[in-house]
């Protein structure tokens, strides 16, 4: 019987153990159910009317509004519909050819273009939009008016007054920038903006937005390199609507996700949102805003959108998307689905939404009716901004009337340039300098131009740059946005040939000025160490001061010896404005250069040039190393043939001395032009026709030209030596316009 009754026993437990087991699963199945739920927000929490939900079926879904007050729904609701009705009325002015001739549609971008603007700070933070961003800058802080002065291109136009495209909306005053059109650059600026703040400890934001395109650009990697590298504080947004115009994602990156190659990035927070949905947006902006502002680094949010329309007006989706794709993408509507949220939740009434709709009807209708009534941009304003104005004025003479202390050194051309960095950088804390191999230890430069410039200013003030050339010139324009007195210095590459990844940064510093309407300049001087004569060869000894010249708003200055160049760096460290500062390196420790130190008020002006050696038989207009040629050349003429041969140093090539020119060639009557740039396409070509158009009737002969072969530079000494112009060739050509 005892034996019978342990079996029982046994067996009650042997039934019992799977049920508690059982148990025990579904309890934890319940915290693991509890942990995937969304956290308690504070706030208002709405009950779903399933009855009236049932009507928007033909939606994909709502949004969930928890933890929003009704009168921020309100506001949210006003700019989603506000935003759109907008976007609808910038194609009704294409249709009638009334202007918004650029117009790019935003349409299913409209969740994280509310959240951006919701989170930017109008005064405080720094925004930079793209081309589609026109919610962005509305819910940032632009009026209705400006949008659509924008659009139409007029010119109170408060991006630029109708000089830059229709859709690129900015606001200066209130820190919402004008960017340009090339995709995604803007990048680089938003992180030279944020270097700024980070070193003058300021609790401001960048924000970048742009689409998933632009993260195919080498540029953008540079962006978010920088930022990473030096911990930056700035959000990098992605919209991302799966095509770059016609060419799907897939073609553009390797993951549909763009967002998703910066994972590895070390510091940056990479965080992933529905773009279509206000609510999902404003967190996931929100997020990345505290992120950034605890120190920890920057922030990527990744947006997926969807875009309803074309890529713009020249274009058609039509040609490359089917029916079904445009079809399901209205069922994702941001603003229908944000409107039957507040009407499915019982938040606002139809008749309280069709009042907010009817408000910004009446609104866009007035705000229209006046602006279409404004006034064109004048016909004769392009000549306004281009370039700042210069710190002294072309006549003034202080270089003659300022005598140099007679106790003044007496320095080399790389000495000169080093003793007025040092002398601007002693005189204004808001002054930097950044470039390749610039702040190494004792290196301080591959040419030693910036010895001492680290041990006296601190790395605070003096740096290295990555081997990034897009990324020192772009940071630099960027950085000159947080405050005006800030200016800076870069070596825009180790030798001027390497500089040509830059010139998209270059071409963005030359026309800031003009588009902005004066708005904004970055303070910049580029210098680079220019040309040959070291057999340096390939990316080694080229000169490039046409290339530069050949952009307006920037001046381009080439000093031979110490004193110029003490001058004129005092001169581009002090205006406004940018200014190439282009260094004959052949040059930097030659004899030749050798001058005082000039006066202490000693700028020279922009655009004058200086006569070396007076003469009467013929000009010989010169900089750089051909100008030392050229004074050698005109020594020998004198004792060899009796030839007087008058020696014009430009020193500024953008812009260049007319004025002395031009007396010159009235009194000597023939001219000769010498320069290391090649033949084809030199700065001499724009001079010899300048000449040629306006004072034809001086002339006793053709202006001649003697320059570089058109051929890249040899590494051989024989080669180098052959293509490079030399003496003999200046002599040659000076005999030649003599004897014509």
């Amino acid at each position: 019987m005892a034996r019978t009754a342990k079996k029982q026993q046994k067996a009650a437990r042997k039934q019992a153990k799977p049920k508690k087991q059982a148990a025990q699963g579904k309890q934890k199945r319940s915290v693991a159910k509890k942990a995937q739920e969304p956290r308690k927000t504070e706030g208002p929490v709405y009950k779903l009317n399933k009855k009236i939900a049932a009507q928007f079926s033909h939606l994909v879904g709502l949004f969930d509004p928890t933890g929003f007050d009704k009168e921020t729904l309100a506001k949210w609701y006003r700019l989603l519909h506000l935003g759109r009705k907008l976007d609808e009325r910038a194609a009704t002015y294409l249709k009638k050819a009334m202007g918004w001739s650029y117009h790019a549609p935003y349409a299913g971008h409209d969740g994280i273009q509310l959240a951006i603007g919701l989170t930017f700070r109008p005064k405080k933070d720094f925004l930079f939009p793209y081309y589609r961003d026109m919610l962005t800058c509305l819910a940032g802080g632009i009026t209705v008016e400006e949008i659509l002065l924008n659009g139409l291109s007029k010119d109170a136009d408060v991006a630029g007054g109708g000089r830059h495209m229709s859709n690129h909306f900015a606001k200066p005053s209130i820190r919402i920038q004008n960017v340009s059109s090339c995709v995604a650059n803007h990048g680089l600026h938003a992180v030279g903006v944020a270097r700024a703040i980070k070193k003058y400890g300021g609790d401001e934001i960048a924000i970048y937005s742009s689409g998933e395109s632009g993260t195919a650009e080498g540029y953008f990697y540079e962006a978010v390199n920088a930022a990473c590298t030096e911990v930056l504080p700035v959000i990098f947004v992605i919209q991302n609507n799966h095509f770059g115009i016609s060419v799907p994602v897939e073609v553009q990156s390797p993951s549909p996700n763009v967002a998703s190659k910066f994972r590895s990035f070390r510091h940056l927070m990479v965080i992933d949102c529905d773009g279509r949905d206000p609510f999902d947006s404003y967190r996931a902006m929100q997020k990345a805003r505290e992120y950034v502002l605890s120190g920890r680094g920057p922030a990527m949010v990744h947006a997926e959108c969807d875009r309803q329309g074309s890529h713009s007006n020249s274009d058609d989706h039509l040609l490359y998307r089917t029916p079904e794709e445009i079809e399901e993408m209205k069922r994702r509507d941001p603003v229908a689905r944000f409107r039957a949220t507040m009407l499915a939740y019982e938040i606002f009434t139809e008749e309280e939404l069709e009042q907010i709709e009817q408000e910004n009807l009446k609104l866009i209708e007035e705000t229209a009716a006046k602006v279409e009534k404004m006034p064109d941009p004048a016909p004769e304003s392009w000549k306004e901004f281009i370039i700042p104005e210069d710190v002294v004025p072309y006549e003034d003479d202080s270089e003659y009337r300022l005598q140099p202390d007679p106790d003044a050194p007496v320095l080399r051309l790389r000495q000169g340039i080093n003793w007025a960095m040092k002398e601007e950088f002693r005189r204004n804390p808001n002054t930097f300098l950044w470039g390749q191999d610039v702040a190494s230890k004792k290196k301080q430069g591959i040419f030693k131009v910036c010895e001492g410039m680290l041990d006296e200013f601190g790395p605070e003030r003096v740096f290295n740059a990555p081997i990034a050339e897009d990324t020192i010139v772009g940071t630099a324009n960027g950085m000159c946005r947080y405050r005006e007195d800030i200016h800076v210095v870069i070596e825009g590459a180790q030798f001027a040939d390497y500089f040509w990844p830059a010139m998209e940064q270059y071409i963005e510093c030359t026309h800031e000025y003009w588009r902005t309407k004066g708005q904004y300049v970055p303070n910049v001087v580029i210098r680079l160490a220019s040309g040959g004569y070291i057999q340096g060869g390939l990316y080694h000894s080229q000169s490039l001061d046409a290339i530069f010249t050949h952009l307006p708003g920037a001046r381009v200055v080439y000093p031979t010896f110490a004193d110029d160049a003490i001058g004129l760096m005092r001169h581009a460290m002090r205006a406004r404005g940018v200014t190439v500062y282009l260094e004959p390196k052949f040059l930097y420790n030659h004899r030749a250069t050798e001058a005082k130190v000039p006066h202490k008020d000693v700028l020279i002006p922009f655009g004058k040039a200086k006569i070396r050696r007076p003469g009467t038989d013929v000009t010989l207009i010169s900089y750089g190393t051909t100008l030392i040629w050229s004074l050698q050349v005109a020594e020998e003429l004198e004792k060899e043939e009796g030839i007087s041969v008058e020696v014009i140093d430009l020193r500024s090539l953008r812009p260049w001395d007319k004025k002395t020119v031009y007396a010159s060639v009235q009194k000597t009557n023939r001219v000769v032009i010498a320069h290391e740039h090649p033949y084809t396409g030199g700065w001499g070509g724009e001079i010899a026709s300048a000449i040629s158009e306006e004072m034809f009737q001086y002339l006793d002969a053709p202006v001649l030209r003697v320059a570089s072969k058109d051929c890249p530079i040899g590494f051989a000494k024989t080669l180098e030596n052959a293509i490079l112009v030399q003496p003999h060739d200046i002599k040659e050509t000076v005999l030649r316009v003599v004897r014509y």
